[in-house]
């Protein structure tokens, strides 16, 4: 595919191919990285249940929360693979270029956890609400 800045590649845009890569890219994620699977799985469910029980907004923030931690990870694994695929020796520089990605994905995932716990515990309320 043809790079539009460099004008380097081959020329044409083939959206389908972009569609392609992203979907190979995520499931790449999901079948290697753990921490991306278990994320996506317990969105997932929390997701499933506050659809079920038709809160839209609540869906929607659970979808933007989970999108945030995701593509964070999957930064940090693209980040941690470019490090030690160009130093593959121990690197102080490295070791802070790492540590900051890993910072990215714990605030990311502290806002993550907060939306996932508390859709759970709303999700509880309501499932326990409705047996009574």
């Amino acid at each position: 595919m043809r790079h539009k800045f460099l004008g380097t590649g081959e020329p044409g845009y083939h959206p389908w191919k972009k569609i392609k890569t992203v979907f190979s890219g995520l499931r790449y994620a999901i079948i290697y990285d753990w921490s991306v699977t278990w994320k996506l799985l317990l969105s997932a469910v929390v997701l499933g249940l506050a659809y079920m029980f038709r809160e839209w907004i609540d869906v929607l923030l659970i979808l933007l929360a989970t999108a945030f931690v995701l593509v964070s990870e999957i930064f940090n694994s693209a980040i941690e693979a470019m490090c030690d695929f160009v130093e593959t020796h121990e690197n102080p520089k490295i070791k802070v270029i790492k540590d900051m990605a890993a910072a990215a994905v714990g605030i990311a995932m502290l806002a993550w956890l907060a939306v996932i716990a508390t859709e759970a515990a709303e999700v509880l309320r309501v499932f326990s609400a409705g047996r009574h």
